[in-house]
């Protein structure tokens, strides 16, 4: 992990402004008395990256059956690889040296963005249903938050009431499920783990490192990780026969959830902070339970409508306050 004097920068900047970078100081605010427009922005892309990454739990529940975690994750990342190597592979290169100076943060980055968080959300799919991912899930804001206030961060206290009302919204849900945790239910708490430690170690991504090349060097190298535990599902579990009902769920997933998600994601911890961001996140039970009763018959009661609404609260609450 880069050092905590080290700065930190825009971290998915568009296409048009890929070398614009807005350097902060690693554990503060991103930008002094910001103006709502960048708030606005960065409070949408964490939406959007929230709705992309709730359609992937219900395809880690629907691929449950047929591939295997571990040649879900990979697959996913050779998609997305191939997606972003047209805009990040010769930035990447470009800032090679700075790469090397770096690989430290790099390294830890790509270890749990990509090669852990994902294969143990899969490994999670393969018993647990799809809400119960997207709840459980929840729990990462909790330690975005913690980690920004250890960074010296003031959160505010709109902002840590509304992380307290949509983390009372997931308790409910979770509680009136009469949940019963199984070993998915631990996998997917290794996932919040690591998801929300990949978070809060974005705002102390090194200065100068353009986003897309961040993307495509993570991308790479946790692939790259990825392949002894290929090479061994490959050898003990076997491949899985590609079909429409595989190959297009790994396609939005590496694609969408993955390209697409993480450059919101990245952008929008560097406009609005981890902790802001995280109080976003808190919708994602929501549009699980949402994805999983439409498209998987998961059940959804009356109960679990209220609690969602609790959670929209929180959500509106702690996203729009200020700094």
């Amino acid at each position: 992990m880069a050092a905590a004097d080290h700065r930190t920068t825009t971290l998915a900047p568009t296409h048009a402004s890929a070398h614009t970078h807005t350097p902060t100081h690693a554990g503060t605010s991103p930008v002094p008395g910001v103006t709502a427009a960048p708030v606005a922005l960065g409070i949408g892309l964490a939406v959007l990256a929230t709705l992309v990454w709730s359609g992937s739990f219900v395809t880690s529940r629907a691929l449950g059956d047929s591939v295997p975690p571990v040649q879900h994750a990979f697959w996913r990342w050779v998609l997305a690889l191939a997606v972003v190597a047209p805009f990040g592979a010769r930035r990447a290169w470009r800032q090679r040296a700075l790469i090397r100076r770096h690989l430290g943060f790099v390294l830890l980055a790509s270890l749990l963005g990509v090669t852990v968080y994902n294969t143990l959300v899969n490994q999670a799919g393969v018993t647990t249903p799809a809400a119960n991912m997207g709840m459980i899930m929840a729990a990462s804001p909790v330690l975005m938050a913690v980690y920004e206030r250890a960074g010296g961060v003031r959160l505010g206290a709109r902002r840590v009431a509304g992380l307290l009302v949509a983390c009372a919204g997931v308790l409910l849900l979770v509680g009136g499920d009469g949940a019963s945790f199984s070993a998915g239910d631990l996998w997917m708490i290794a996932a919040a783990c690591c998801f929300g430690s990949y978070s809060a170690l974005l705002r102390r991504r090194p200065a100068g490192l353009d986003g897309a090349a961040f993307l495509f060097t993570t991308f790479l190298i946790g692939t790259a990780l990825l392949l002894p535990a290929q090479g061994v599902s490959l050898a003990v579990e076997g491949g899985f026969t590609p079909t429409p009902d595989t190959v297009l769920p790994l396609l939005y997933v590496g694609v969408t959830s993955s390209a697409v998600a993480f450059f919101a994601w990245n952008k929008a911890i560097s406009l609005i902070g981890p902790s802001r961001a995280g109080v976003v996140y808190y919708l994602q039970p929501v549009c699980v339970a949402l994805l999983s009763w439409a498209l998987l018959a998961e059940p959804t009661g009356w109960a679990q409508v209220g609690c969602m609404a609790l959670i929209l609260g929180g959500v509106v609450l702690g996203a729009g306050a200020r700094r």
